[in-house]
């Protein structure tokens, strides 16, 4: 179930086994000299010939692979887009780290690992937030909005598309700073944003790197647990856990919209955060779409609008007006397999497009529906609605901490084993070997298909909701519980009869019962005389 991804290189057999990984690059590597090399092996410890920490065992720097297997028909171009063979446009020499060793050079642990040699395990646990106390809900919200105003002690943002990273006078890289909350952000709206093809003509909007495929599950579980590295390193908390939103809850009510928690609904602006609430200073990037796809641009840092929210309030669809129910994670969890051609939004009996919301609860695709993951974004009805700023909103961070949890529940019962993920024909972005879109070092989809626990150190939390019992099951329940009942009656009644009749017949007949016990003990004895002699 567990085996680590391999890639075949020329002679060149290269393994990564889900270590950490940054995106999108490490400053360091985005000079004009390291972009024109191609190689981004930095040394933990600054020392010239330490590349990945070679010196003491840790990494070595090895040549990129990129998935080349055919992809399905949803993009129909090649070399038009920077994300294509992620990530040889940019790089083509990384990091390979040794062991426990994680990160851009190999200077860090990975995920659940701490000490000098990586080799001492903590606990993460995520835990439901409404479970936790008033102090851990205060100082998750004090975190996130410390990641949000922190810039990023390792990461810039590239600017401009590969054509023009190196400005205009042909030596400027178009990198720039970005908080770690805006990363966060930056890098899904990197993964879902259109492909350019050129001044004059509409970009392609049929690309999507992290939805609408098998790498639904496996690319969100990656974007949460970077976010959680980061905010651990930037907290100085190595067991720092992201909690959960159990948005299957039904009804039309967003537990989690208050002011103590994700923000309360103003007063004011039915579609505005309540101004007692720290997210309602929030602004959000990535805002600018129309632009990036007609200049061919990409989202920077710049922040802009405040964030819009209005649970329950889309009264023109009224089928997104209420959340998920507890029976919709149970039927989603039943499914057995794990996607199915053409590994799409219209495929049906498939758990990943079940979680991800494009089908009902118990697996059949209907165009009409929308379900589970995409629902509880939907309810929102706001800037969590709208996928390319859905970031933007922190309950996106609770939101898919719990559909991970499903993910992970589903790989404990099912047991599924490597084998299920699609080696090819999904959509691009999402074949079992493909590089993440825009992590880096390159991390593969089939790295993140593991149980939590006991692969990337962290589990959750959860009590899961039990199936009601059928019909059948009840009157067949009924009936047994019935036979047990008549059975024992029947058996203290025949124990009461028999103690009776021995009870009568000691009184009837006394000098026999008398003689019996005598006969018993002088037989005893005589076996014991016997024994002796």
């Amino acid at each position: 179930m567990h085996r680590q991804s391999m890639w075949i290189v020329g002679p060149l057999v290269v393994t990564f086994c889900a270590s950490l990984a940054l995106a999108q690059f490490p400053r360091e590597c985005v000079t004009p000299e390291g972009l024109r090399s191609g190689q981004c092996c930095p040394s933990p410890t600054d020392v010239a010939g330490d590349e990945c920490g070679s010196s003491t065992g840790r990494g070595q720097c090895v040549t990129i692979a990129a998935d080349s297997r055919r992809h399905g028909p949803q993009y129909p171009y090649a070399g038009r887009d920077d994300r294509e063979r992620w990530p040889l446009r940019f790089f083509n020499r990384t990091c390979q780290c040794n062991g426990n060793f994680s990160g851009y050079n190999c200077g860090r642990c990975k995920h659940g690992l701490t000490g000098s040699n990586c080799d001492q395990r903590i606990s993460v646990v995520r835990r439901n937030i409404m479970q936790m106390s008033i102090a851990e809900r205060q100082a998750f919200v004090n975190a996130l909005d410390q990641a949000k105003r922190t810039v990023h002690p390792d990461l810039v943002i590239c600017t401009r598309r590969y054509q023009e990273v190196f400005g205009p006078d042909g030596n400027t890289p178009q990198f720039e700073n970005i908080t770690i909350y805006n990363y966060f952000v930056w890098s899904h709206y990197y993964s879902v944003s259109k492909t350019f093809l050129g001044p004059g003509q509409a970009s392609f909007g049929g690309v999507d790197f992290s939805h609408e495929g098998p790498g639904f599950v496996t690319w969100h579980r990656f974007h949460l647990l970077q976010l959680e590295r980061d905010m651990q390193d930037m907290l100085g908390e190595p067991t720092f856990a992201l909690p959960y939103w159990n948005f299957a809850i039904g009804g039309s009510e967003c537990d989690i919209c208050t002011d103590d928690l994700l923000g309360a609904r103003s007063a004011f602006d039915m579609n505005s955060i309540s101004p007692n609430s720290v997210f309602s200073q929030w602004r959000v990037i990535c805002e600018s779409v129309e632009d990036y796809d007609a200049l061919g641009t990409v989202c920077n840092s710049t922040e802009s609008s405040p964030i819009r929210r209005n649970p329950a309030g889309n009264v023109a669809r009224p089928m997104v007006q209420r959340l998920p129910k507890p029976q919709d994670v149970l039927d989603c969890l039943e499914l057995n397999t794990f996607d199915t051609p053409p590994y799409y939004s219209t495929s049906s009996e498939s758990f990943r497009n079940t979680i991800e919301g494009y089908s009902a609860p118990q697996g059949m695709y209907d165009p009409v529906i929308r379900s589970l993951h995409n629902l509880a974004h939907l309810f929102l009805n706001g800037t969590g609605g709208q996928t390319h700023l859905s970031p933007n909103d922190p309950i996106f961070v609770l939101l898919h901490t719990f559909t991970d949890a499903i993910f992970d529940e589903w790989l404990r019962r099912h047991q599924p084993g490597e084998i299920v993920y699609p080696e090819e024909d999904a959509p691009i972005g999402h074949n079992r070997r493909f590089n993440m879109v825009p992590f880096w070092p390159p991390v593969t989809n089939a790295e993140m298909f593991v149980s939590a626990p006991e692969n990337l150190g962290y589990s959750y939390e959860v009590q899961w909701p039990a199936r009601p019992l059928t019909l059948s099951e009840i009157i067949t329940v009924a009936i047994v519980v019935a036979v047990v009942v008549v059975a024992a009656v029947g058996g203290i009644t025949a124990c009461a009869v028999r103690a009776r009749s021995h009870s009568s017949a000691e009184a009837l007949e006394p000098l026999l019962a008398e003689t019996y016990r005598r006969y018993s003990e002088e037989d005893r004895r005589m076996d014991k005389s016997q024994s002796v002699v």
